[in-house]
């Protein structure tokens, strides 16, 4: 059977063109990789919104989610002009990536053409990919973790922002956890940033020791809790985007909600299929991100308060 013809997509005021387009990509229900690049037309502003100038990792599957997956750092091959890159370092290896920098809902829809799933941005931008301004807290629950405890630590999480001051944007991880992100003041670097996600980290421990643990080394934890993984905030750690398609064959979706959804959410009733419908009834639930900014100041204040240190990132 042969490949289906391509298709050009007007995207603003541009033109990708998608070939294969008939390709299955999620089995579960036969999407394919025109539906994968709809579903991005769909939240446009709420994908552009959580990509915007940030050096971003693609997770590519070229044959569909069941195939091989590709992380790709540099920006891949054939890219039209107006695709834009940023330059960031590695110091582990002292080496450098171009990596794409989404300024357009094209650049995101282009991306899929180049078979591109999951999105995965830095939490520090263009302008200074060095200073972090987006503090992410990542609820991962272990293997044998319920999702009611997850549920029960989100809730925890939101108490200790509200006394911080700090307004958390709650979405599904579009696998088994939850992130709460924070608009954060670009005054510090990764590690510093890093302190302070683990002094939060202990905080929400302390208030619910039965939920929640901070060990560091995986092997060493309760496979039953839910760890507040710090961890995120390293330097090059990348997780999927808001609005992010995830590489399952459900095709679920990394998507905003409510706070006051989290008591009955289940991450699995958001999917490609579910998304744009909700998005074109609510709108992008991370719209005030940018205008919730707020300092880490008082947790690096916890940090020295209770001596508390992180490993080096490299």
């Amino acid at each position: 059977m042969g490949k289906s013809p391509a298709v050009e997509l007007e995207v603003e005021d541009r033109v990708v063109r998608i070939s294969n387009p008939d390709r299955v990509y999620f089995p579960a229900r036969g999407e394919t990789k025109l539906d994968l690049a709809n579903y991005y037309l769909s939240v446009g502003d709420g994908i552009v919104r959580a990509l915007r100038e940030r050096p971003c990792m693609l997770h590519r599957f070229p044959e569909g989610v069941t195939g091989e997956k590709v992380h790709q750092k540099r920006l891949p091959n054939g890219a039209p002009p107006w695709v834009r890159t940023v330059r960031v370092h590695f110091p582990r290896y002292n080496r450098h990536a171009d990596e794409l920098c989404v300024t357009h809902l094209a650049d995101v829809i282009w991306a899929v053409q180049m078979s591109t799933v999951e999105f995965h941005p830095w939490n520090s931008r263009a302008a200074d990919t060095e200073k972090p301004d987006e503090w992410r807290i990542d609820l991962d629950p272990g293997p044998t973790c319920t999702f009611d405890r997850v549920r029960r630590v989100a809730l925890v999480v939101q108490e200790v922002l509200a006394e911080l001051g700090a307004t958390g944007f709650p979405k599904t991880s579009g696998s088994k956890g939850l992130h709460i992100y924070v608009r954060i003041k670009p005054d510090f670097g990764f590690q510093d940033v890093r302190k302070a996600a683990l002094a939060f980290a202990h905080e929400v421990e302390r208030r619910a020791p039965d939920d929640v643990e901070t060990t560091w080394w995986r092997k060493d934890r309760d496979p039953s809790l839910v760890f507040v993984d710090y961890n995120q905030n390293t330097r090059d750690r990348t997780i999927a985007s808001a609005y992010s398609v995830r590489g399952y064959p459900e095709a679920t979706v990394s998507t905003p909600i409510r706070w006051d959804e989290i008591p009955d959410v289940d991450p699995h009733d958001f999917t490609i299929a579910t998304v744009p419908k909700r998005y074109a009834e609510l709108g992008d639930l991370h719209a005030g991100i940018d205008d919730a900014v707020w300092s880490i100041e008082p947790l690096l204040e916890w940090a020295a308060r209770d001596e508390l240190e992180v490993p080096d990132e490299q």
